[in-house]
């Protein structure tokens, strides 16, 4: 499985991971921005050493505007990228494929180098397999456009008689292996005035040459390494930065012991080291800076993990460093998150989103009894509008554990242009109908397929059309819709209004707890259809006709904890308004209703992607849409409880729900469920209308 569907894409932005090399106080002290402490995202509210320098160089910014600002531009220097990858082993073999993953990410960005830390093979095995495994990394590695520079790990190292053949250990395990597949076992090379120095970190116990993870007196440094790395830190004393790479991350100490303190003694002393990067423990983690030098170890790139809390670093990603000569910067970039903007193509982009709106055709009779039990097949099609392979899951799910669905799933690749059947079987046991009572939903994941990345849609959910009439009391209490004006809603899709250009009413009773500045009642506009606003209290009916919206606009405001009933007409030639049967704003008015694919949104107003908001505060009531103009004239008595006739769209009287749908009662007959934490209650004062105008 792809590292992004495991974390579900849980990071939008890079991580930050470290800090400046030039900047090393302590976090607790590090400014915090006096203007906007808090700018509005999740992470990273702190910053990492100062901004970086500028200057005002009018040979290098040009514009004939002779009044402007002239801005300042970054000052010059040659600075430089790398990352640093974590363990591939442990985990599943089919960790290669987050390597891969990785590699292309890499590719995208386009590091000077990569760096590993180890860790990446398998191994703890014989020669043959080791090789196998050797080709296998290798031949994801040498993907990348940098080049690439290997750390030892123990899985690298480790021999073990895994046939049992009762072979001799070879001295040094896969260590002659390594060397010559991989490179030395540890070695040195320069790039842009900054060294960079690998290190072993399993020789071994230096009397038994046993190699353990788990045993302080073979996690230490040979003094013949030990001399190697002083020497070298020698010859890098004029680098800028000096960055050392190992396995192991000795200076946590435990089973690694203390023999990590000679080395950083070493690391201090040279003065120009920056920081120090590790693998091994499967996780992120940080320390420092200790002495002006960084500690860094990364999660990984394939190998086990048990993702516990992603977002504290228990995730597959990788480190990419910024070099300057003053200073370096970190992040840490999920594997799998880097997008290439030059794959969003329209024709890509139009495809994604065609089979984003995309949702099932449903075929079979599902009848639920008077005693809430099912037995019936039923058919779900998925049909893939676009040029590109898709691969689909289709499942049934409810919150209701006596269904059960035979079988539980289907998955199959849909040929572009092509459409896929899926056969399932439902039962449930009969019950009480009461509040554990829960319907069913059908789950659509799509995944589009390009030549080389997988594309992962939002997982869809359509209600599985039931018949569920049965169960309707036919008695239901008197109650409306609540809504909260945070976020409370429902939503009706576009394509589900039969309703045609020409005259139309729109009418519901209302109760507000409070009026916001900008409040949709019942609305369906984005330059475009219809709707009634609340705004303030002054209620409004809009028609989009021809270029604009023609608006009757009440003069006088509403008052919260009052019933209202409120309706919106237009005849065809005029757009009026109505509270409770009072006429009251009217405006001349004619052409051709503009309309959208968006819902229809009850409790607040819609935006251009179909989102819901500026959300109503109170109650609603007996909400009815109809073709053509029901009221003319100056005054009509509203109905308190309308009735569906041949004119009815919808029809929401709110008295019955059942798992958080309520019923159409217009002929079309839907099951339409509710958003956030809308409910249905009984209102404490019936909703009547009173022959006063607006503001009384």
């Amino acid at each position: 499985m792809s590292p992004k569907h495991i974390v579900n894409r849980l990071f939008l932005a890079i991580l930050v991971a470290g800090t400046t090399a030039a900047a090393h106080e302590p976090p607790a002290t590090r400014p915090v921005d006096p203007v906007n402490p808090n700018i509005g995202h999740r992470h990273h509210h702190h910053r990492h050493g100062d901004p970086l320098p500028r200057e005002t160089d009018r040979s290098r910014f040009h514009t004939d505007r002779p009044q402007a600002k002239i801005l300042p531009v970054p000052v010059e220097e040659d600075a430089f990228m790398f990352a640093v990858f974590g363990d591939r082993t442990g985990g599943p073999d089919t960790g290669v494929s987050v390597l891969a993953d990785a590699v292309r990410d890499a590719n995208l960005l386009e590091p000077d180098l990569v760096m590993t830390v180890g860790d990446l093979v398998q191994g703890y095995n014989e020669r043959p397999e080791w090789l196998r495994q050797v080709r296998e990394f290798r031949g994801i590695m040498d993907q990348l456009k940098s080049p690439w520079f290997p750390v030892a790990g123990n899985h690298d190292i480790y021999w073990r008689d895994k046939d049992g053949s009762g072979d001799a250990r070879p001295a040094g395990e896969h260590e002659g292996e390594y060397e010559m597949h991989f490179g030395p076992l540890w070695y040195a090379f320069e790039h842009k005035n900054s060294w960079f120095i690998v290190l072993y970190s399993d020789e071994g116990n230096p009397e038994t040459e046993e190699k353990s993870i788990s045993k302080p007196e073979s996690q230490r440094m040979s003094p013949e390494q030990l001399e190697w790395l002083e020497q070298t830190l020698a010859k890098a004393g004029d680098a800028d930065h000096v960055f050392l790479f190992l396995h192991h991350p000795r200076w946590r100490g435990g089973n690694y012991g203390d023999d990590w303190a000679k080395v950083h003694e070493l690391l201090v002393k040279a003065g120009n080291v920056s920081a120090v990067f590790a693998g091994h423990i499967h996780f992120m983690t940080y320390r420092g800076p200790v002495d002006g030098i960084e500690y860094v170890t990364l999660a990984t790139v394939g190998g086990e993990n048990s993702f516990r809390v992603p977002e504290v670093g228990y995730l597959h990603q990788f480190h990419v460093v910024t070099v300057r000569k003053d200073r370096i910067s970190m992040a840490a970039v999920p594997v799998g998150e880097v997008m290439d903007p030059r794959e969003m193509t329209e024709q890509l982009q139009g495809a994604a989103i065609r089979l984003a709106e995309a949702r099932p055709d449903f075929s079979g009779t599902i009848t639920m009894s008077a005693d809430a039990s099912v037995d019936a097949g039923f058919e779900v099609a998925v049909s893939n509008p676009t040029d590109y392979p898709v691969d689909v899951t289709v499942m049934p799910e409810s919150r209701d554990s006596r269904w059960t669905f035979t079988p539980d799933h289907n998955h199959a690749t849909i040929r572009p242009g092509g459409r896929e059947a899926f056969r399932f079987h439902a039962a449930r046991m009969a019950s009480d109908v009461d509040d554990s009572l829960k319907l069913v939903d059908v789950s659509v994941k799509t995944d589009l397929l390009t030549e080389g990345f997988r594309y992962t849609l939002p997982e869809s959910r359509t209600p599985l059309p039931i018949d569920i009439s049965s169960l309707r009391s036919g008695a239901a209490p008197d109650r409306a819709l609540v809504v909260d004006g945070e976020g409370d809603h429902l939503s009706i899709p576009s394509a589900d209004l039969d309703l045609p250009d020409g005259p139309i009413t729109l009418e519901a009773w209302m109760r507000a707890k409070s009026f916001g500045d900008r409040v949709g009642l019942v609305t369906k506009m984005q330059s475009s259809d219809y709707g009634i606003f609340v705004s303030k209290g002054r209620p409004s009916f809009a028609v989009h006709l021809g270029d604009g919206y023609v608006t009757a606009r009440a003069s006088e405001t509403l008052r919260a904890g009052r019933w209202y009933h409120v309706a919106g007409v237009y005849d065809g030639s005029e757009v009026r308004l109505y509270v409770d049967g009072n006429l009251v704003a009217r405006h001349s008015g004619a052409g051709r209703r503009k309309t959208n694919a968006l819902p229809l949104v009850i409790g607040g107003d819609v935006g251009g992607a179909g989102q819901a908001m500026s959300f109503f505060h109170g109650e609603i009531d007996d909400l009815h849409l109809s073709r053509g103009a029901r009221y003319s004239g100056d005054r009509f008595e509203p109905q308190r409880r309308p009735t569906a006739d041949g004119d009815t769209v919808l029809l929401l009287n709110f008295d019955e729900i059942i798992d958080g749908q309520v019923f159409d009662d217009s002929p079309a007959g839907r099951r339409l469920r509710l958003h956030g934490d809308a409910k249905l209650t009984t209102p404490s004062e019936p909703a009547t209308a009173t022959p006063a105008a607006a503001g009384n």
